[in-house]
């Protein structure tokens, strides 16, 4: 296990490098000079030509990637051109905020869509059920379905608040309620995908050799179900956990944008909009070095359920 996780991990360093390598020279070259950019239109061709030599600016990319990728080991990431404040000091807020967020949707979406469809009471109303929900979460964009929700329970029923975020130190009941309809919207694309995935998987184990034999052995179906099936058909699951993991940026920076919350998705962008370029190359940063540590323990759990991957 210890010689599988090295080489996976071996391969995770050098595609985080060159992945921020490449954000870091398409990032800068899309928005031009950032000498112009803290200046402003009115700057002088002298002045912009100062603060390149001053600060580097005019150095080869390459120098200018090491000398940024050092900072952000150190978690120094430079200071923002809107605010001018220290971009580790804008992003410290925000990232518990949509771990959170995250954490939640996938927690919750992975343990429903497992649950219910390894269920064997009522199989076809809960098979049903399920697929109905499935076919909701895959299809319906996440801001329509947040507005839908924030209509609902906020504006017609005035069950819980509109938008908004409230920290746990605030209070444990009004942080919950401004979690809810969040973590349901984003929830909701990844127990249709999850679920798909899930379904699929165990209807092929279930056909298996071992499961029959378990089965032909006298155990109830809930035992074959959860105990027999479900810890092969999770498998995939898995592995589908940390490939998506892309796409839940995405959804968490509709997510935050539609109900006003302040995290990283948000964050990024209110960068782009204002052309925050060290904002911008921070948190695109986290999120891919997140996205590949994230692959990585995925593969690590995976091996630890089938030992025959670490081969």
């Amino acid at each position: 296990m210890i010689g599988f996780a090295l080489r996976r991990l071996a391969w995770v360093l050098p595609n985080i490098v060159i992945l921020t390598f490449l954000l870091f020279a398409t990032t800068s070259g899309w928005l031009g000079s950032p000498a112009a950019m803290m200046l402003g239109t009115d700057a002088s061709p002298a002045a912009i030509a100062e603060l390149n030599a001053r600060f580097g600016f005019d150095d080869p990319i390459v120098v200018q990637y090491l000398r940024w990728a050092g900072g952000a080991l150190t978690g120094e990431f430079g200071r923002s051109y809107s605010t001018q404040q220290p971009v580790a000091a804008m992003i410290a807020p925000a990232f518990p905020v949509t771990l959170e967020l995250a954490f939640w949707a996938i927690l919750l979406a992975v343990v429903t869509a497992v649950g219910l469809n390894s269920l064997v009471v009522a199989r076809g109303l809960i098979g049903a059920i399920a697929t109905g929900f499935s076919i909701i979460g895959v299809t319906i964009p996440n801001f329509m379905l947040g507005a839908t929700l924030i209509t609902i329970f906020s504006v017609w029923l005035g069950w819980l608040p509109t938008t908004g975020w409230v920290p746990w130190d605030e209070g444990a009941l009004l942080h919950l309620k401004h979690l809810i309809l969040p973590v349901v919207t984003l929830f909701a694309f990844y127990f249709g995908s999850f679920s798909m995935v899930y379904r699929a998987e165990y209807r092929a184990v279930e056909r298996q050799l071992f499961v029959r034999v378990a089965a032909a052995k006298g155990l109830s179906d809930s035992a074959v179900s959860f105990r027999h099936v479900l810890p092969s058909a999770v498998l995939p699951v898995i592995t589908y956990v940390g490939l998506t993991l892309g796409q839940l940026v995405g959804g968490a920076v509709v997510t935050e944008t539609v109900f006003s919350i302040p995290g990283l998705g948000r964050l990024f962008v209110t960068a782009i909009g204002s052309y925050d370029y060290p904002v911008m190359l921070a948190v695109g940063s986290i999120i891919l070095v997140g996205v590949m540590v994230t692959n990585l323990l995925a593969d690590l759990a995976l091996a630890a359920m089938n030992p025959q991957i670490r081969l």
